[in-house]
């Protein structure tokens, strides 16, 4: 049962990040994989905005335990990094996947790859009217690069290359997500919220306190330090500024990514507004670190769960408990799968378990205010772009 308020995560014996030794003992499994890869995310409340998830990939056949908390703006711990990290770093690795697989495909020598992306998002409305839309914007990236293809030529391939991101399916184009909802264990349609068809699918429970780490888990994620501060237009900084009543601000997150020597990425992720904790990532595609789908559904699922908390807290609502089971399903990379397509994605696929004691209409609009407010599930239903800058080093 979630705990209001502990600091679980910075007290926890276990690493924050690990990938599982012991997966088929907690029954989670990958959906059938029907596009290229296929992930099923569970997430849990452990305390406060403090979440814990374990991800499951079709196409690796890992399982990773992942974390992630808030900051002063929602009261938080800052014990781990915030949701939207998890999907700026994802998506500034899959951008580096899919450039670094066209410019092998290509025979393109590239000497040095830099990587600098940032990520928008807006919160607007009264909670108390039950107005407040959370939103997405288009993505700036900023490629600093040492390679011998002609300006024209280099822009052309740097589109091609994020075109193939397997994200380029959730971002471009309008996709609305589907959900299942359960009050106490009991099925309960939705009320707003898309309804997924078919059964629910079964309850975690408590199964993610048996997840266990392979010995090599270790220094895939650490707080580097405060964000450099930089101006954003409607940006916060304020303790409790997310919890407002009223709001009307933007949020930016960024991330930088450089190609380690053992061909791991490091991706530093910067929390310009709300203003915050920067945390070094890795990511891989080979088992080393998790890799960019992992990260991305990650994201997904925890930023969603923070409505719920966020909603019940503005409220005093009763959600002592709650979790989901979230389905992503993406192609193959078209450079680094090789299909030589765009990005593809299905809907978002989310089952939502809640146990309260508020009544079957509140708990349904527990889950519409959630996914109202869900800044990625906004990503998915916008119609974003990647701005791409080159610099030329």
């Amino acid at each position: 049962m979630a705990r209001l308020g502990e600091n679980i995560i910075g007290t926890s014996e276990k690493p924050p990040f690990f990938k599982l030794a012991n997966q088929n003992a907690l029954n989670l499994e990958a959906p059938q994989n029907r596009k290229g890869d296929a992930l099923r995310t569970w997430v849990r409340s452990l305390s406060g905005f403090q979440k814990e998830a374990l991800i499951c990939s079709a196409k690796t056949g890992d399982t990773w335990r992942l974390v992630s908390d808030e900051g002063p703006y929602l009261n938080g711990h800052d014990a781990a990094p915030c949701p939207l990290a998890f999907l700026s770093t994802g998506m500034v690795a899959s951008f580096m996947n899919e450039i670094t697989a066209l410019a092998e495909i290509q025979g393109i020598q590239i000497g040095y790859l830099k990587l600098t992306q940032d990520n928008y998002y807006t919160m607007k409305g009264s909670m108390p009217k039950r107005t407040m839309v959370g939103g997405a914007e288009n993505i700036e990236l900023l490629v600093e690069i040492d390679c011998d293809l002609p300006d024209g030529e280099l822009n052309d391939f740097l589109v091609n290359a994020t075109f193939a991101s397997p994200l380029n399916g959730l971002m471009r184009g309008k996709i609305g997500s589907l959900f299942k909802l359960s009050r106490n264990g009991s099925p309960l349609p939705t009320a707003k919220a898309a309804e997924l068809e078919g059964s629910l699918l079964p309850d975690p429970e408590d199964r993610f306190a048996y997840a266990e780490p392979a010995a090599h888990s270790t220094d895939l994620m650490a707080p580097v330090g405060l964000t450099p501060k930089k101006t954003v237009a409607k940006g916060t900084a304020v303790g409790g500024s997310s919890l407002s009543d009223e709001q009307d601000r933007r949020l930016n997150i960024g991330a930088i990514a450089v190609l380690r020597e053992d061909g791991q990425k490091e991706i530093q992720q910067m929390q310009y507004s709300p203003y915050g904790t920067s945390f070094r990532f890795l990511s891989s595609e080979d088992g080393r670190s998790p890799d960019a789908n992992t990260l991305i559904s990650a994201g997904i699922g925890f930023c969603f769960m923070t409505q719920f908390g966020r909603f019940v807290s503005m409220l005093n609502l009763d959600l002592p408990d709650y979790r989901i089971v979230q389905d992503t399903h993406f192609s193959l990379g078209g450079a680094s799968g090789g299909t030589g397509k765009p990005g593809e994605a299905d809907p978002i696929e989310t089952h939502v378990y809640l146990e309260t004691t508020e009544s079957n209409q509140v708990a349904q609009e527990m889950l519409d205010i959630s996914e109202q407010t869900c800044f990625l599930h906004a990503f998915c239903r916008t119609d974003l772009k990647t701005k791409l800058k080159v610099k030329r080093v």
